[in-house]
């Protein structure tokens, strides 16, 4: 009996599928588009930029809020500044720029990832990001 293959009728599989090269050159574009823009508009003036939606509600640091104001203080070359708007943004943009680099050199693999590098262990990072920040004592220190 000849049987047809399971895996044609997968339906994940007969969904376009991303081209990973062709999405980092985007993703690369938007962001220089979004740096550039950012440079040229100061965030740290008021009425530049719409507020956090989080902040305006909660009067709470998001782990967004300050990444505007980071990445204008990167784009002078300022990584103190930036840090001190949002210390988070400023750490991981080396470690997202290094995926970048992975992607486009096709050096990706598809082996597991280990388990510190997993969705739910960077989200419970930004979590825990979020709590600390807005921490009375260290908020002074980490910004925003």
């Amino acid at each position: 009996m000849n049987r047809p293959n399971a895996r044609a009728f997968h339906p994940v599989l007969w969904a376009s599928r991303p081209q990973p090269v062709r999405d980092a050159w985007l993703a690369a574009a938007l962001f220089a588009w979004v740096a550039v823009a950012v440079r040229l508009a100061d965030p740290t003036r008021p009425g530049r930029f719409p507020r956090c939606p989080f902040h305006v509600l909660t009067g709470l640091d998001c782990p967004g809020c300050g990444s505007l104001r980071a990445l204008h203080q990167l784009t002078r070359a300022d990584v103190v500044a930036a840090a001190d708007y949002n210390l988070l943004l400023v750490l991981a943009l080396p470690a997202i720029a290094l995926a970048w680099l992975r992607v486009v050199t096709g050096r990706t693999t598809r082996r597991a990832r280990p388990a510190w590098r997993g969705p739910r262990v960077i989200l419970a990072g930004i979590a825990l990001w979020t709590v600390v920040r807005n921490l009375p004592v260290l908020g002074g220190v980490l910004g925003a």
